[in-house]
């Protein structure tokens, strides 16, 4: 298992409240978490809820904020245009001296041309990402997961965006009673000690559910802690991260083969 390199040694060292940050733009940005809000309401792109999506961004960027996740500007400046065009829709509609309607342009039209040249260059990017590796720096690693198996026989599925992992923290916040959170002011939990936790349990199996490292824990120091422990180890490129379905289980697995399995394989 390749060590976190040494200038995130600090990092680890932080609770979650005591100054650890995630810069959001080193994952994706704002265009990213619209599209996803676009698929999560299976809306048309052409015809954007805003009321509803503006809502909903407003309240990923709340989450964010507890998450420690640091939002550059660009998210602010996209939350400010999206109350703006909403504010538009709800003008009324101007008229003529003729009684007419007078034609504008919808609101939302700059924002819909962005969301699709965007989209066009991600899913071009995506493409270039999954392009054959075998053979030069990617090994196959066999699962004894069905739902797994199924995606390694084609193994052209992106990898999970960080929205969407925020989806799923959303998932287990919501499964859990309210009156589950509770603090503990003398026991601490440590992004570091989350992250040995979770790399050990991926010496032991080959896959885990992303909500399954979140069932032993109640207090919301420990929820937070475990996903920015996830963060950590996807940013460095540790784990992979598969979803086979649209919003479906989340898995996590070693991104790199220990020596043993390398070995089995060429055999």
């Amino acid at each position: 298992m390749t060590n976190p390199p040494s200038e995130s040694a600090n990092l680890f060292n932080d609770n979650h409240g005591s100054g650890y940050n995630v810069h959001v733009g080193a994952f994706e940005g704002p265009l990213d978490l619209l599209l996803h809000l676009i698929k999560k309401n299976e809306v048309d792109i052409y015809d954007i809820p805003i009321a509803a999506v503006t809502r909903q961004y407003l309240e990923y960027l709340e989450l964010m904020k507890e998450l420690n996740l640091d939002v550059a500007g660009d998210f602010l400046v996209m939350a400010s245009t999206l109350l703006q065009i909403k504010s538009r829709l709800l003008l009324p509609v101007q008229v003529d001296e003729e009684g007419g309607e007078e034609e504008e342009e919808d609101p939302r039209a700059e924002l819909v041309r962005r969301l699709i040249e965007y989209q066009k260059y991600k899913e071009a990017a995506q493409q270039l990402e999954v392009l054959p590796l075998l053979g030069r720096d990617a090994f196959v690693r066999s699962s004894e997961l069905p739902e797994l198996k199924e995606q390694q026989l084609v193994d052209d599925t992106p990898d999970v965006e960080l929205f969407e992992l925020v989806e799923a923290f959303r998932r287990v916040l919501a499964s859990l009673p309210v009156q589950t959170f509770h603090e503990v002011g003398s026991e601490q939990i440590t992004i570091a000690d989350r992250i040995n936790d979770i790399l050990s349990l991926l010496q032991e199996r080959d896959s885990v559910a992303f909500e399954e490292l979140f069932s032993e824990g109640t207090t919301r120091d420990y929820l937070i802690a475990t996903f920015l422990a996830v963060l950590e180890i996807c940013k460095l490129k540790m784990v992979k991260l598969t979803q086979v379905s649209s919003f479906g289980t989340i898995w996590i697995t070693r991104a790199v083969q220990d020596a043993a399995d390398a070995h089995e394989g060429e055999e």
